[in-house]
């Protein structure tokens, strides 16, 4: 499947979000995207998950960001959010999968006030 198919006007595929860099607002990358979580009954991304720390991806913390606090800058090629880096050292996060319950809306509204986007 060529480019074209995977990026369309405004639409672009999770293929293509995964892996992208993520700024904060000083315009210093931070991470990037590991996945989006996409809501089953609406079909919206909720969120997506940035890797931060480690190396190479390996010892990565994983931070769950609304998707709506996420812009795409076209200057930066990546996805910016407000928050700082230091800011960031304070925000919900987990070491591994298994470690995040998608399915408690706490652990949701907890992130979601982290970074103050209400919840959809």
């Amino acid at each position: 499947m060529g480019i074209e198919a995977k990026e369309q006007g405004n639409l672009i595929g999770s293929d293509k979000v995964e892996g992208t860099n993520v700024y904060g607002a000083d315009g210093e990358k931070i991470g990037s995207i590991e996945r989006v979580m996409i809501d089953k009954p609406s079909g919206k991304v909720s969120y997506a998950v940035l890797g931060f720390g480690g190396f190479l991806g390996l010892g990565n913390d994983h931070y769950p960001l609304p998707w709506q606090s996420l812009k795409y800058n076209t200057e930066l090629g990546g996805y910016q959010t407000a928050i700082t880096e230091d800011q960031l050292k304070g925000a919900p996060k987990y070491a591994s999968d298994n470690e995040w319950n998608w399915s408690d809306t706490g652990r949701s509204r907890q992130v979601n006030e982290y970074y103050g986007v209400p919840m959809l």
